[in-house]
Parts: C-alpha cells; structure tokens; sequence
C-alpha cells in the first residue's frame, strides 16, 4: 500500500471482489478514541454516585463475578441510564448527520425540522389528556414524531422533496405545534404541568431495563440500515441530477434516509424526551475531528453517545446546584455551539 493510500484510506473487497468499500482511516481511528472516551465515561459514571464503586468492582459486576448490594446498584440502577445515554446520544448523531447530509446545511436536524416538537406534541397529549403511564408516554411520542415526519415530507414534496422547502415546512410545522404545547400545558394543573415541563427538558432519570431494550431492539435495527445507505448521501449532496446519473434512485434513497432517521429521532426522544442540540452540534463535531468529507455516520454516532453521556454524568455530578436533568446540560452545551457556528459561518460567508 503506497503512502497516499495510507493517507486517504485503504479498500476493502469480499473475496469475489463484487462488494468493495473504502475505508477512511483517519475517520475510524477518531471513531475508535470517540467510542474509548465514551466507555471510559459510561465505566466513571457507574462507579460514581451517592453510593461510590471502585471501578475494579463495577468491572467484575458487568462480567457477572460480582453479588450483593454492587451488583444491584450498577445492573439495576446506573446500567439502564448509562445505557440509555449512549443509545439516545448515538440515534441522535445518526439522525442529525442524515438529515444535515440531506437538507446540505448544518441546521438541518430535527431540533429546527420540527420533529422533537411534534413527538413533544404526542407526550403531551398522553401525559395531560390521557394521564398514561411511562410506556404509554414513550409511544405517544413515537407517533407524534412519526405523524409529524409525514406531514411535514407530504407538504414539502413537489415533483421531489427538496432540501430548503424540508426545512421551511418543518420550521413552520414546529412552530404551530410549539404554539399547541403551550396551550397544553397552560390548561393543565400544576402538578401535571411540572411533569410534564420535566419530560420536555429531557431527562434519564428513573430509566430501567424496560426502556433499554426496546430502544436497543431499534438501534439495532435502524443503525445497520443508515449505514448502508450512507453509501449514496455523499452522491446525493452532489445534486439530483448528478446523483441520478451516477444511478442513484434518488427519490426512493431520500424517502428511505428520511424515514430512518425520523425514526431514530423518534426512538431516541420516546426515550428519553426532547434532547436539545445533540443531533445538531454530533455531526458537526465529528466532521471537524475526523476531517473528512463525507456523511460519516459512524463518527457522529460515537460524537453524539460521548456528548449525552458526559453531559449525563456534569448533569448529576459537576453542576454546584446539584442533579439536573440532563436537557440542561446539553441546551448549555448546544447553545454555545449554536452562536459559534452562527458566527462562524457569518465570517466565512463575508
């Protein structure tokens, strides 16, 4: 292998040679730390707490050699949250990196798209009007967001879905719906209005095995089926027509993106509620760090579990106020992102 192949990346081909795929080693060398340091702040946040754990101890409990009161404490209580960050975090990324890659502007997620707004929408409807349990909640925002995709693509769509008309119905969409919130929860009572403003913030708290594993049966699903048609959203981003020429379906390919990551987005905020600015600020910050080009789906997966994780763990353990719900940490964190990438593209752009 020569040096610039080492440089921009190696190609791997089955033995018959039909199925071959480049490989940018840089992007997966920066994915592999990105996973490290995210474990390594899923371990820290297992041992810490009320309750400390030497990690030595936290260890021999995942590996089934610990019993007692340790075990409880980390299978029962801490793995759940922790397990959910790094889902949650790493649906966002995903969902966040295809919808930046299709609409082709850094904006472009479902905090602007108006998809969190409309699974808000479905939460709030089951908590204030139904008065359902956690489940119920969880899939109330699930349609909500599902519903809200599928208005939002229909009215776009015009001889083709395009980008911008995405975006500007969905930020019209997302402000209707914000609007309709509000109404909700200012005809609730108190106590249902605090739940309620609780779940919008975003939060991990109280999760058990019973959110996990159907939010790990999803990502199990949907993530496979992003990253194989990755392989078309660098083609797509070159425009319809010189994707259609390279023998991109180019509609079918957007509809079936676009479905898979409102579906992430949906998962992900059924979950564990509105998480600001994880979808939008992982893509963008995975892009830097890897340098590269493309979509890279994998690194903003791996960007957006590190993000929710460590912003889970200042959340309960670094903030002087004590435990918060983790949609504050991140709002903090988005919202600084947020005005330098405004700045940023403001002096690129004089």
């Amino acid at each position: 292998m020569s040096r610039a192949q080492v440089l921009s990346g190696a190609v791997v081909r089955n033995p018959t040679g039909s199925v071959s795929a480049r490989i940018d080693l840089r992007a997966a060398a920066v994915t592999l730390v990105l996973v490290l340091l995210a474990l390594a702040i899923a371990l820290h946040s297992l041992a810490s707490g009320d309750f400390e754990i030497p990690l030595p101890d936290v260890v021999r409990t995942l590996l089934g050699q610990e019993t007692g009161g340790a075990k409880f404490i980390v299978l029962d209580l801490r793995l759940p949250r922790t397990l959910t960050a790094l889902l949650v975090g790493a649906a966002l990324g995903v969902s966040g990196a295809i919808f930046q890659s299709l609409t082709r502007n850094p904006l472009g997620s479902p905090d602007f798209i108006g998809l969190t707004i409309g699974a808000s929408t479905g939460a709030l409807l089951v908590i204030l009007v139904l008065n359902g349990s956690t489940n119920q909640i969880a899939l109330g925002a699930l349609l909500g967001c599902a519903a809200t995709a599928v208005a939002i693509y229909l009215l776009a769509y015009r001889r083709g879905a395009q980008s911008f008309r995405l975006i500007l119905v969905g930020i019209g969409i997302g402000a209707m719906l914000d609007a309709f919130n509000s109404f909700l929860i200012t005809r609730a009572r108190l106590d249902e209005a605090v739940g309620a403003q609780v779940w919008l913030i975003g939060t991990l708290n109280g999760r058990s095995w019973d959110q996990v594993r159907p939010l790990l049966l999803a990502v199990i699903v949907l993530l496979p089926l992003a990253f194989w048609q990755s392989r078309h959203l660098n083609m797509l981003s070159l425009g319809d027509e010189t994707a259609t020429a390279l023998g991109v379906p180019v509609e079918r390919t957007r509809g079936l993106l676009f479905a898979c990551a409102v579906a992430l987005a949906a998962v992900a905020t059924s979950a564990a509620g509105p998480i600001a600015f994880v979808a939008l600020a992982a893509p963008q910050l995975a892009i830097r760090v890897t340098r590269s080009a493309g979509s890279g789906l994998a690194s903003s997966a791996a960007m957006g579990a590190l993000l929710l994780v460590a912003s889970d763990w200042v959340a309960q353990r670094a903030l002087p106020s004590g435990p918060v719900p983790v949609g504050i940490a991140t709002g903090l964190l988005g919202g600084a992102y947020l005005c330098w990438l405004l700045v940023h593209e403001w002096r690129k752009g004089r």
